[in-house]
């Protein structure tokens, strides 16, 4: 029996031999003390890579991300987002519940936000109007195909917004793929930004956790946060050690996945019942709406077939690439798709 193609997300990437040997003989020690060595490595190692003066191990990236909302902002405050942003769509409104903030979406250019859309709906300085407390940005942007933001449009952004004094929050959970498309760092992409999420746990293949990056002062109020969260986790290193292996090895062959998502969509295309613009992929994930079923009915077609995909909307499917599915497993994708 041919075993399970799944595309559903790089969330289910498996960890290599190296990470599983690296967390078996990791040192460890309590990390609510500080005191975990691999952990401290870890965040030390991904505050040098990024630029940025220190480095919190997170389990997840919605906490990344809702620390650094807690930490930039006051109660009864707006948050600037993309309208089909992670923060503001898929983290269960804590923004709200946890930091007493409401969301202020707005549509971006497929996903990408310019400071002129921004600048357009922050507050102004009158008595009966929610101030604005952050500005946050996503990259690569998930719900927008995996499009990716430029070094040069995060600068403006940043530029301009901490003229006016307001902070900027970067949802990088897939930035390693951004700077792979770019040809460009992560330093360079996020240099501007005042905090910084990544995940170990999507294409770098990690088995768990999240990193968020900032100051050292915003560091330091962070780990205080996290611990509100429940996030205060004890020998920790066996985790940490993976994600070092995945931080120092696995950016540099994830070109492999932008490539197979371009394969994928170029052959899409050319299918009868699905529409889509290969042009328009730049990383790992594919968007294409669905004409002539469901969704839902395509994804248990395609299920049934030994493919899984994800239904992201009543006639529109996403598909992501990642180190768990090759060539291979790409054309034998499409076959499936084609009869499904």
């Amino acid at each position: 029996m041919e075993r399970i193609i799944d595309l559903r997300s790089d969330t289910v990437t498996t960890p290599t031999e190296e990470m599983r040997k690296a967390m078996a003989q990791a040192e460890v020690g309590d990390d609510v003390y500080g005191e975990d060595p691999t952990v401290n490595r870890l965040q030390d190692r991904a505050a040098e890579i990024f630029g940025k003066e220190a480095g919190l191990f997170v389990p997840s990236g919605t906490m990344g991300n809702q620390v650094a909302i807690k930490l930039h902002t006051q109660p009864g405050q707006e948050v600037v987002v993309e309208e089909r942003a992670h923060i503001f769509n898929y983290e269960m409104a804590t923004m709200a519940a946890f930091s007493g903030c409401l969301a202020r979406p707005v549509p971006g250019e497929r996903g990408l936000l310019s400071w002129e859309q921004i600048e357009a709906v922050l507050s102004p300085p009158v008595y009966y109007r929610a101030r604005t407390g952050l500005i946050t940005l996503e990259n690569t942007h998930n719900m927008a195909g995996g499009r990716v933001l430029s070094a040069k449009a995060t600068k403006d952004i940043t530029d301009r917004a901490h003229l006016k004094g307001l902070p900027v929050h970067l949802d990088g959970a897939r930035i390693f793929n951004a700077a792979a498309a770019l040809g460009t760092s992560v330093r360079d992409l996020t240099e501007g930004c005042d905090s910084v999420m990544f995940c170990f746990s999507k294409g770098l293949s990690a088995p768990v956790g999240s990193m968020l990056l900032g100051t050292k002062e915003f560091i330091q109020e962070a780990w205080r946060v996290r611990k509100m969260f429940g996030g205060g986790m004890r020998q920790v290193g066996v985790l940490a050690a993976a994600a070092l292996v995945a931080l120092e090895q696995m950016p540099c062959r994830l070109y492999e996945d932008h490539e197979n998502a371009k394969r994928l969509a170029e052959k899409l295309a050319n299918i009868h019942g699905f529409r889509l613009t290969p042009e328009d992929v730049e990383t790992n994930i594919v968007i294409a709406e669905v004409v002539g079923c469901t969704s839902t009915e395509l994804v248990r077609r395609s299920r049934e077939r030994g493919l899984l995909i994800s239904a992201i909307g009543p006639h529109e499917v996403r598909f992501v690439t990642h180190k768990d599915v090759n060539r291979s497993d790409i054309d034998r994708a499409i076959q499936i798709l084609a009869t499904a």
